[in-house]
């Protein structure tokens, strides 16, 4: 092989070992940057505490594609979103990873918040970096399907 050809090839491994560890970092800094699961509060069943007014009975419901639109996906305290068939919304778009995103709630609101996808969560045209507040009206957008949270 010419010193030119192994220049090359060595220059293109570089920068695929470069990409592959920007890749990792990034998806470390995801994990480290996830907000903390609550801890359990009691093992002993007892009444359901009531939901606050601002986080009560959210939906998902498709705008964008046309044939998926009017389709209606329950938020309970957590929901992934993505193309596997095991998330809660089950989205069947090339464009949305297979674990794209995850809508949750906590003691004030519903958030959503990606997953290291690899085109981005988007609320109301800007892309989501950390968990963020949802309210009725907000658009949710992975890959080309728009979602709409609404009551």
């Amino acid at each position: 092989m010419s010193d030119s050809l192994l220049r090359i090839l060595n220059g293109c491994l570089l920068v695929v070992l470069l990409l592959f560890f920007l890749r990792v970092l990034r998806a470390a800094w995801v994990q480290v940057n996830a907000p903390p699961l609550a801890p359990p509060t009691s093992t002993v069943p007892g009444p359901a505490p009531a939901a606050p007014a601002s986080a009560s009975a959210l939906r998902l419901k498709v705008l964008e594609p046309a044939d998926q639109r009017g389709r209606v996906y329950e938020l309970g305290d957590e929901v992934t979103v993505g193309r596997a068939p095991g998330c809660g919304v089950s989205i069947p778009d090339a464009t949305v990873s297979q674990l794209h995103a995850r809508v949750f709630r906590d003691d004030r609101a519903f958030y959503v918040e990606d997953l290291g996808s690899t085109n981005g969560t988007w609320l109301n045209r800007a892309r989501v970096g950390a968990a963020v507040a949802l309210k009725r009206g907000d658009r949710v957008q992975v890959g080309s399907t728009v979602l709409e949270v609404t009551r």
